[in-house]
């Protein structure tokens, strides 16, 4: 190995480590809980839940888990919200 690499070599592996800890984190943040779909709230009760929240609502689906809607927020901003589909918390919002 060439001695420039040496010395780089420590602070690669040490960033590889600190990379392999924190996406797991991070990406357990935006899972959505695994729950049967026998005990999803129905897609008229989340339309609903958004709807009473404020936002203008424009579609909603079931996405990797979660009940996603998308619409508008109040102030007319686009956004996504990503909903745990049993207990109807927001888990995520993306503008």
């Amino acid at each position: 190995m060439p001695k420039r690499f040496r010395a780089a070599f420590p602070v690669a592996l040490a960033m590889l480590g600190v990379a392999a800890i924190v996406t797991p984190a991070l990406a357990a943040d935006e899972d959505c809980p695994d729950h049967p779909r026998s005990e999803w709230m129905s897609q008229d009760a989340i339309t609903t839940k958004a709807k009473e929240q404020g936002y203008d609502v424009r579609g909603v689906k079931a996405d990797d888990g979660c009940w996603q809607v998308k619409g508008y927020d109040k102030d007319g901003k686009r956004v996504q919200l990503y909903y745990d589909p049993v207990s109807g918390e927001i888990l995520k919002v993306q503008n």
